[in-house]
Formats: structure tokens, sequence, C-alpha cells
């Protein structure tokens, strides 16, 4: 099976991740997202299948016991895990993976997978990550506080990703990203068959 690009987003609640992904695959038809399995409960208009597949902590742990996942973490209290069969029926289709997961995964993910590329995504400062967080109106100021102390243990594992991406100015951190996923799809792993072939 050719394997494809495996591009690895990350970064604390609140940074961006989420749409700079968004964009990347609505500008990338060959860039396919994948759907994580969650316990966490659905918000608003969330369909299960598409953000995430919804599922209790039974089912969960009964995937993750008979090793369905390829990395899964506990983050906030809830379990998120990714489907080992969602990357491999991507790969027999020709499309590249993009995840956007917590840095419990990614690590799991790249000591499975070395060839994946990782990148961290950062606020400009804290400051404005907080003032994202509020912003969304949507958590108390408890659990604010909670998720900054969490973005500040996340942002200190850089070390676990190839490339750091700040998310100042949204349309500039677009362009960086998708810079590095062109990259991403002229490694040598993913032209070395290309290249061969080219050869005989």
């Amino acid at each position: 099976m050719d394997r494809g690009v495996l591009l690895i987003v990350c970064g604390p609640s609140g940074v961006g991740k989420t749409s700079l992904g968004q964009r990347l695959l609505s500008a990338n038809e060959e860039l396919t997202l994948s759907v994580s399995y969650t316990t966490r409960p659905r918000r608003g208009q969330e369909v299960d299948g598409q953000a995430y597949h919804f599922v209790d902590e039974e089912r969960f742990k009964e995937m993750r016991d008979r090793e369905a996942f390829a990395e899964w973490a506990e983050v906030h209290g809830n379990f998120y895990g990714t489907p080992t069969a969602a990357i491999e029926e991507a790969w027999r289709d020709g499309l590249d993976v993009l995840f956007d997961i917590d840095y419990q995964g990614a690590k799991q993910l790249k000591d499975r997978y070395p060839e994946a590329t990782a990148v961290l995504v950062t606020p400009p400062d804290m400051k404005t990550l907080a003032s994202r967080l509020r912003g969304r109106g949507t958590d108390s100021e408890e659990v604010i506080q909670a998720r900054l102390a969490k973005a500040r243990h996340e942002l200190a594992q850089y070390e676990l990703f190839d490339f750091i991406v700040e998310n100042g100015e949204f349309e500039r951190a677009v362009q960086v990203m998708q810079s590095i996923y062109t990259a991403a799809r002229h490694a040598r792993h993913v032209r070395a068959e290309w290249l061969e072939e080219l050869l005989s």
C-alpha cells in the first residue's frame, strides 16, 4: 500500500488549529480529515461522523483494548482516538490524511509513523489566547483558567514537532500551513516509489 502524507496539526484549545485545518481541506482535494472517536458530549449542531464519531466510554475502551486505534489519549476528562482503519482506507484511495489531535496523540502517531509531519500551532501570546477563549462564550472563567494552564503545558512539548506555526494573522498562518503541506508531499518517502519507476 502506497503511503501518503500524514499531516498532524496540534495546539492548545482556542489557538485556531481547527480553522486552519478546514482551510487546508477546502484548498486540497487530495487531503482528507481523520475523524476521531470520542467520549465527549456533542456540542451545538455537531453531527456524528463529521467532526467526531461519538461513542460511550465502554465502546471506546473496547476498541482501545483490541488495538483499533493508531493513537488515543485522554484530554480534559474525555477519550479521543484515531482509528487505524481510517488511515489505511485513505491511503488505499490515494489520499493524504490530516489529524487535528492532542500532543499525546501526536507523539503516538510519530512513534508509529515516523515519516508523519507534525505541526504545532501557537498563539502570538498568552493574552491573545485567553481573549479567544473568553470570546467563545462557552466556558466559565474557571474552565478558561484550566485551559490556559493546559496550554502552557502543551506548548512546552514543542520538541515533538517538525514545524511551529504562529497563528497571529490568520491568512498568513494559512499560507505557512499550505507551504508545509506542499513540502511534505515532496518528501523522499512519498516520492520514492515514483522515482524508482522513473529509473526503471
